[in-house]
């Protein structure tokens, strides 16, 4: 069973081997599934099996994920699941050195990008997810003005708020309750700018 709590990503090594394009989608889907296999992530992201293998190890070797108890009697079946609940990557843990910076700014680009791809896909599927999840899904965006301490604040926040709903839902369905309860991205980014 991995462990609660987030997985600090401090050092360039680890942050480049989760900021490639296709070990990000597979630790994403890891995160969904819980636990799954190098056949199961390879059918969803469209790869060969031989690929996805490669890449959950080299995850494995930066201690991202881990192998799960078999899920299956099949014992050929290596079964994998995120070694933590989620990563957590800070900027000033890459600030110091141009190298440094520029991985970690390669990563967050990333990391969006995908993120709003995933966005991009459920408007394209909207129609198919009927009017109550429609109704339900927020989008929402706040002109604030804040201090950074006031930001982090907010941010810390939000996400103690994310991992509370997190833990409900996660009850509820290990409880038996599972009717109607679907996997949900929240992406909630802060930043200042000016006009």
């Amino acid at each position: 069973m991995p462990s609660q709590e987030s997985h600090p990503i401090t050092d360039l090594g680890t942050l480049k081997a989760l900021a490639h394009p296709l070990r990000m989608q597979l630790y994403r889907g890891l995160c969904v599934a819980r636990t799954a296999t190098a056949s199961q992530l390879a059918e969803q992201v469209d790869e060969a099996v031989s690929l996805v293998s490669y890449h959950l190890r080299k995850l494995a070797e930066h201690g991202l994920v881990e192998q799960a108890e078999p899920q299956s009697a099949d014992g050929r079946e290596r079964w994998w699941q995120p070694s933590s609940d989620g990563v957590t990557i800070r900027n000033e843990n890459f600030r110091d050195a141009p190298e440094q910076a520029a991985a970690h700014l390669a990563a967050t680009r990333l990391f969006h990008d995908q993120r709003a791809d995933m966005y991009r896909r459920y408007l394209d599927e909207r129609p198919t997810w009927g009017p109550e999840w429609n109704s339900a899904a927020p989008d929402n965006e706040s002109l604030l003005r804040l201090t950074p301490a006031d930001l982090k604040e907010l941010g810390e926040e939000l996400l103690a708020l994310a991992r509370k709903y997190d833990a409900r839902g996660r009850a509820a369905e290990a409880a038996g309750d599972t009717e109607g309860r679907e996997n949900v991205a929240l992406h909630v980014y802060g930043f200042p700018f000016r006009v």
